[in-house]
């Protein structure tokens, strides 16, 4: 038996303010699509915004469905319409914000496992990381210089 340690890195910023003007601008974007969200059931809104290599900013925000599995979370919302509309350029960066309806939210609320796992495959297409930005409703940013970071044991079409 050998041991296996898995170590990620993640920098925290304190606030959006310590961020450079490019991404508070993309950051701005996914607070808009947040405002923008339909949640009506979990009354938790997220949206994402994604920088593009052509320039382009795509945002997504979760779409809520009674039927919960019929729903879609911000990030995968935002990186299949990219994938959709620009299926040639690639993902630089993703921001992310949630916030409850319920309570406020001052921690960085990372992507859910399944859109960590989208994230993972469209790493794996483009062969080059996307720098994750993640925050609450206010308060601290996190960043990711990868998915790898965390989803560090990805699944991929390697194993297929």
């Amino acid at each position: 038996m050998k041991e296996i340690k898995i170590e990620s890195t993640l920098y925290v910023y304190d606030s959006m303010d310590e961020l450079s003007e490019e991404i508070r601008n993309l950051m701005r974007k996914a607070i808009e699509a947040r405002n923008k969200a339909y949640a009506p059931y979990s009354k938790f809104n997220v949206g994402a915004a994604l920088l593009l290599d052509n320039g382009e900013v795509v945002t997504g925000n979760n779409q809520e469905n009674a039927s919960y599995p019929s729903g879609l979370c911000a990030e995968r919302t935002a990186i299949y319409y990219a994938g959709a509309t620009y299926p040639k350029s690639q993902i630089l960066r993703m921001a992310i914000t949630a916030a409850s309806q319920n309570q406020e939210t001052t921690s960085p609320i990372p992507p859910c496992g399944a859109c960590r796992q989208a994230v993972a495959e469209y790493e794996v297409k483009q062969n080059a990381p996307i720098e994750i930005y993640f925050m609450g409703e206010t308060g601290p940013v996190a960043k990711s210089n990868s998915l790898a970071n965390l989803l560090p044991l990805i699944f991929d079409s390697s194993a297929l």
